[in-house]
């Protein structure tokens, strides 16, 4: 796979999705999960998918619960308490592996490309971000605690803003 608009996965209701449907978009790829302590993230995420929308960003939240078991709903758990408790309305999609022998090929693509400290490829933690440009190639990648409010200056030059 050479970009992000090779892939295919399945959105929250279980519909397959191609990548290739944000072509020319920059994206911010983060894996989710209700129940950690990053979870109020989900607010900021939002804001800045509202805030820059317009300009070209899309926001795809991936749930994931390899991780103190932080996600433990299924997807229909999943949207409501993103709709009830953030009023998510960024793209969200199925609950995948991010890390191991079942990782979701984006995933291991995405790690690939985009690699950690000291150049690991292993995700440490739910919320995870990933920056993808227009062209659809890893930009960079942002730990847990690396918020949407600090990553939005990121996105917004890479939008032209």
């Amino acid at each position: 796979m050479s970009s992000v608009y090779d892939f295919t996965v399945r959105d929250i209701d279980g519909n397959p999705r191609s990548l290739a449907e944000w072509r020319g978009k920059t994206l911010l790829i983060v894996n989710v999960a209700s129940k950690c302590g990053f979870t109020p993230q989900y607010q900021g995420l939002e804001n800045l998918w509202q805030d820059q929308r317009d300009q070209g960003l899309v926001v795809m939240g991936f749930p994931c619960n390899q991780f103190g078991h932080q996600e433990p709903g299924d997807e229909a758990e999943i949207r409501t308490f993103c709709n009830t408790q953030y009023d998510v309305t960024f793209p969200m999609f199925a609950k995948v592996e991010v890390n191991g022998e079942h990782a979701d090929p984006l995933y291991k693509w995405l790690k690939s490309e985009g690699k950690g400290i000291l150049g690991s490829e292993s995700i440490k933690w739910n919320f995870t971000k990933f920056l993808v440009d227009a062209d659809g190639q890893v930009v960079k990648r942002y730990a847990s605690t690396d918020t949407p409010e600090k990553i939005g200056k990121d996105t917004l030059a890479r939008l032209g803003g």
